[in-house]
């Protein structure tokens, strides 16, 4: 059977894809071991940080969760303290989530949501670089379509 340029390039991008996956999820289990925290908590914790306030359902855009998976993650992260919720004052149908103070300080000790070695190594290169590998990393999650999960 002769594989075309297409098969090959397609083969490439999923050993590619794999090796992305695996070492996220070997992070994952790392990042466990920091309090219980998975990646997508950190996440979360993050964009609070850096957002201020958002809503529940801004907040699943920014992180690329259903509203539904981002649910059972705001009740965990509310449990232990790392946020609450806040009901707007002018339309009380309406919760703000924000970082507490608590998931504040965890952000100061939080490892990077990268690999190490991947961090190092994505810093140490050319700022054109980083942004073509973001870029190019971006349009390859746009060709997957819509996150379900």
């Amino acid at each position: 059977m002769e594989f075309s340029a297409l098969d090959n390039l397609e083969y490439a991008l999923f050993r590619a894809m794999r090796r992305l996956q695996h070492a996220g999820e070997v992070h994952a289990k790392r990042l466990g071991r920091f309090g219980g925290m998975n990646p997508m908590h950190l996440l979360i914790l993050q964009v609070l940080a850096s957002e201020g306030r958002l809503t529940a359902s801004t907040l699943s855009g920014r992180v690329s969760l259903s509203p539904a998976t981002l649910s059972g993650i705001i009740e965990r992260l509310e449990e232990l303290g790392l946020l609450v919720r806040q009901r707007d004052e002018s339309d009380r149908r309406r919760h703000w989530l924000l970082l507490s103070q608590a998931g504040a300080d965890l952000l100061q000790q939080a490892p990077s949501l990268l690999p190490p070695s991947m961090a190092q190594a994505f810093a140490a290169l050319p700022e054109w670089e980083r942004h073509s590998l973001t870029a190019a990393l971006l349009k390859a999650a746009d060709l997957c379509g819509e996150m379900d999960a």
